[in-house]
């Protein structure tokens, strides 16, 4: 595990609910310069993955990639404060993320001021961890379907968080080895032809809730701390009529809403260190990654994402917009489909020629009800924008084909402060 270690030289988805919505693409000037924000959080699957173990190591240690070259001007353009990106590859010695920032973050890119990120922390994905069990259930024991959670070798598709602020690493909670099989009420999917169980006893025995993890990390702002509730579930596609992924990626969900309402409803749950239960009543948070569901459109199982979005306890009086997401919309179908406002967009998923879904709402940047917004945005350039190079169309995209979501919390939205 690679936590809180500070870079040094060697130092990447029915009807729309009533939501505000609030500042698209913004310019470079005003992304940085605004001066009544106290804290900009962001969540960005920058697709920073690579095929085989150390391919990403190689990449980052000259500054000449052209993909992460986008990947971290979109970060310098939109100058987050906290940031989890979510497909990182996970480097156990943190050498990934210091070259991240020392070739690529800490060098301006195309004009763009650098921006660099004194704390850090990355944890142990279950991508790749082989399970010892026929997961998928083709016949043969081993290879990414029998993993933990998707992956050819262990760490890939990570999480990376970059923060301006510490990360207070001594009361940091993981939950990589949480079980799916002690969350109670859990979905079960069930094989179609046999109406039973999908994974019998001794794949639950062993099978792990998070497809990576789940992490609650407590970042100081001033005399505040935000809980910084991080992951990345599994895509609910790339299996079958049982829907074994669409149901744990609704649990992956569901395991953040009970962690955050507390008290006899997150009893259950335990961190890699032994310690029971959620947050603390009235603990400051924020929720961010890639949920892979959307609210109206895409293949995950309906109210996933309104676990979190229908929860008391979060505040979504703004919804992060795009001009570019309205634009994109009108690549053709399934878009014209789509029952979901296009503004609110964060993934391009519409090359006809791979069957994808359509563009939809996957990533989201969540506070809690006591967090006081003042902005929020998704960084998708519209066709006649000077930075639609760095999103432009096409595939494989340019940087990612996610765009970085942020939200911005004014001083006063610290209580106490």
């Amino acid at each position: 595990m690679y936590r809180n270690r500070p870079l040094g030289r060697m130092a990447l988805m029915a009807l729309m609910a009533a939501l505000m919505v609030v500042s698209v693409v913004m310019p470079a000037q005003a992304t940085g310069g605004n001066e009544e924000r106290a804290v900009r959080f962001a969540t960005f699957n920058a697709s920073l993955n690579r095929g085989s173990i150390g391919e990403l190591l190689d990449d980052l240690a000259t500054p000449d990639d052209p993909q992460i070259q986008a990947v971290a001007e979109i970060i310098q353009r939109t100058r987050p404060d906290v940031l989890l990106i979510n497909e990182f590859d996970y480097d156990p010695n943190g050498t990934a993320m210091a070259l991240f920032q020392e070739n690529y973050l800490s060098v301006s890119q195309n004009g763009a001021t650098p921006i660099s990120y004194p704390h850090t922390f990355a944890a142990e994905s279950n991508t790749g961890i082989q399970s010892g069990r026929d997961l998928d259930k083709n016949g043969v024991i081993g290879g990414p379907g029998d993993a933990f959670g998707f992956g050819f070798f262990p760490g890939q598709f990570g999480m990376a968080v970059f923060s301006m602020y510490d990360i207070d690493e001594g009361t940091a909670r993981t939950f990589q080895n949480f079980l799916w099989k002690d969350m109670p009420g859990r979905l079960i999917p069930a094989n179609p032809v046999t109406g039973e169980p999908w994974y019998d006893e001794g794949d639950m025995e062993v099978f792990r809730l998070s497809s990576k993890s789940h992490w609650d990390l407590p970042i100081q702002v001033g005399s505040k701390t935000v809980h910084f509730l991080v992951s990345h579930p599994t895509p609910p596609v790339f299996d079958g009529p049982e829907d074994r992924n669409g149901t744990r990626n609704f649990d992956e969900i569901r395991f953040w809403a009970d962690y955050i309402r507390g008290g006899q409803h997150s009893r259950y749950i335990y961190d890699d260190a032994g310690a029971y239960g959620g947050l603390a009543p009235g603990a400051l948070f924020v929720i961010a990654g890639d949920q892979n569901a959307d609210p109206f459109d895409g293949d995950s199982v309906p109210g996933a994402a309104q676990q979190l979005l229908d929860s008391p306890k979060v505040n979504t009086k703004i919804t992060p917009a795009s001009d570019g997401g309205v634009e994109a919309a009108d690549q053709g179908p399934p878009n014209d489909t789509h029952l979901g406002d296009p503004a609110f967009d964060t993934a391009d998923f519409s090359e006809a020629a791979f069957g994808g879904p359509g563009n939809l709402r996957a990533d989201y940047v969540l506070p809690s009800r006591s967090l006081k917004m003042v902005d929020a945005g998704i960084f998708w350039p519209t066709s006649d924008d000077p930075y639609f190079y760095l999103t432009g169309p096409g595939f494989p995209p340019v940087s990612s084909d996610h765009r970085l979501v942020w939200i911005d919390i004014t001083k006063g939205g610290f209580p106490g402060r």
